[in-house]
């Protein structure tokens, strides 16, 4: 019986150092993810800059046609999964997102953890990076992402590109989102009111120059967000594992109480049992 004690309290002692460490997973991968939603609205109001830049200097360049889409292009797809584990589900649901696309496109695959699921279901990404453990990193992963790209449109084994992501929302359930990235849509960049910029480069140059600055920032902005739902991802799951550690220790704790109640009856039935045999011998 004693050793039945020893054995429950040592399995007591285990859950509550593995409730230790859920509960510090857990608010590191908080911390990170109010780190990464601060740093998005940084990149955004960016992007907005440079948007409003590349609206002025294209009152500098003669009329550009869109290039629609074709409808049966496969476009190339930078995939935001998951980097490290305890993220439950998070790498899954993003690639049953692309439907036919996951097998059908080139893909640009960010996320350790996510290129090991999309190993098992037999596909090779064209290119694969690691998301750094802090976000600060973040911007060097989107100039990594976009040599690589880069790279592949200079070959011309890229016309068109969608970045894919999750993206959460405070109070909101994750949602995935694909974002087209080329051909890009200069519709999106509405004329200026302050009319041409002043300028020392070739308007060619210029546009080269704000639309590469804006290609990067909306890479940064997805993997931030990615970033950020990755991390809350892992503090659902560290919740629930500390929901479950606790429910767990409840249960040995009773355990406990009952072996011990246990041995106190069985000492106490000893007892006496010795005294009335011992009153029995001196009759």
């Amino acid at each position: 019986m004693t050793l039945r004690l020893a054995d429950i309290d040592a399995r007591i002692d285990g859950v509550e150092q593995l409730g230790a460490v859920v509960n510090a997973m857990r608010g590191i991968a908080a911390a990170r993810a109010q780190q990464a939603r601060t740093q998005v609205k940084a990149v955004d109001s960016y992007a907005a800059t440079i948007a409003a830049a590349i609206g002025r200097a294209l009152t500098l360049m003669p009329s550009i046609p869109h290039k629609d889409r074709a409808a049966d292009t496969h476009p190339a797809l930078v995939v935001f999964a998951a980097e490290q584990g305890f993220a439950g589900a998070f790498s899954e649901h993003v690639f049953a997102s692309l439907g036919d696309d996951l097998a059908g496109s080139p893909i640009f695959l960010i996320g350790t953890r996510g290129a090991t699921v999309l190993a098992e279901r037999g596909i090779d990404p064209a290119w694969l990076g690691a998301m750094p453990s802090h976000s600060a990193g973040i911007p060097k992963l989107a100039d990594q992402v976009a040599e690589a790209l880069y790279s592949g449109l200079a070959k011309g084994e890229i016309v068109a590109l969608d970045v894919v992501f999750s993206q959460r929302d405070p109070g909101h359930d994750a949602r995935i989102e694909r974002i087209t990235l080329l051909p890009l849509d200069l519709s999106r960049f509405p004329a200026s009111a302050l009319g041409p910029p002043l300028h020392n480069l070739a308007p060619a140059e210029l546009l080269a120059g704000l639309t590469a600055d804006y290609f990067h920032a909306q890479l940064c902005h997805a993997a931030l967000h990615a970033f950020a739902a990755e991390n809350e991802a892992r503090m659902e799951a560290m919740a629930a594992a500390r929901d479950q550690s606790t429910r767990q220790l409840v249960d040995l704790q009773a355990q406990a109480r009952l072996v011990r109640q246990e041995e106190i009856t069985a000492e106490v039935i000893e007892l006496a049992a010795g005294a009335a045999a011992s009153q029995a011998r001196a009759r």
